[in-house]
């Protein structure tokens, strides 16, 4: 495999853990979160900067992981009360804030970013493969997550919160519990995003990122772990496929989220179902 095959599986791994882990908060526990490009932000700003400091890679990467979970939790806990409209609205001000304070603060390069971020050593081939290996691990953590019983939790959190309060569940703790996960997550794919460009910028991870990713967890089908998988995958590899209408890229995507809504509102995940009954009732 050539250099540039290398990268773009690295991309899409990426993309494929950003997607999975906020579908843990969405599509799992019902938390509409158009602030997530945050927390990746935040866990690839951390790892540069311990990465610059001298760190090792593992404690870079797991310095993404706590910053980042530790702002889901702090923003978990402010969005409590919030529903639907009301939290999407506030994690949008959070990407906002985000990408505002990193420009102003001259210790994180401010509008020039983090250039010459450490090498980890394993190169392009190495970095791509150990992002792959974090991927399938998050994919396989997540169909964990959701097949016991803090999925049960988790999906009745999202159902209907009333209804699982009356059966005793607590969903203060479950919504701060995604949360945690989801961004920590999101972290650690900031992390090995550092490592892999070795130059990170604040527009990186500004809200037009979210809006891709919710675009991929809506069209994969919010609550099902390959669904979003297999729409990460897709919508990673058209523009790489159609370089040539790169430029409209936003506006494909929004016509993407139209027509799923539209037509398949469960998304890929959906589709999948019905061509499976189909083929079954055959």
């Amino acid at each position: 495999m050539s250099a540039y095959a290398y990268s773009v599986l690295a991309i899409t791994g990426i993309n494929v853990m950003l997607a999975v882990s906020l579908n843990m908060i969405t599509g799992f526990c019902g938390q509409f979160s158009l602030g997530h490009a945050a927390f990746y932000g935040a866990g690839a700003y951390a790892a540069a900067f311990f990465a610059a400091a001298g760190s090792s890679v593992p404690v870079s990467l797991l310095a993404g992981v706590m910053v980042a979970g530790a702002l889901g939790v702090i923003v978990g806990f402010a969005s409590l009360r919030l529903r639907h409209d009301f939290l999407a609205v506030t994690t949008i001000g959070i990407s906002f804030l985000f990408v505002g304070f990193v420009r102003k603060q001259p210790w994180l390069g401010a509008e020039m970013g983090i250039s010459r971020i450490p090498s980890s050593g394993l190169g392009t081939q190495g970095n791509a493969l150990l992002i792959l290996a974090c991927a399938l691990a998050t994919i396989a953590f997540s169909i964990y997550v959701n097949r016991s019983w803090m999925g049960f939790g988790f999906r009745a959190v999202g159902d209907d919160e009333d209804t699982a309060r009356s059966i005793g569940i607590s969903v203060s703790n479950y919504k701060l519990v995604a949360f945690t996960l989801g961004t920590a997550i999101a972290g650690l794919a900031g992390g090995l995003y550092a490592y892999f460009t070795q130059f990170i910028v604040p527009d990186s991870f500004g809200f037009l990122v979210s809006v891709m990713l919710m675009a991929m967890v809506v069209i994969g089908g919010t609550g099902s772990t390959l669904g979003v998988v297999a729409a990460a995958i897709i919508l990673t590899l058209l523009p790489e496929i159609f370089r040539f209408i790169n430029e409209y890229r936003l506006l494909i995507f929004g016509g993407l989220l139209i027509l799923v809504m539209r037509f398949a509102p469960e998304g890929l995940a959906g589709l999948g179902r019905v061509a499976v009954g189909r083929a079954w009732t055959r």
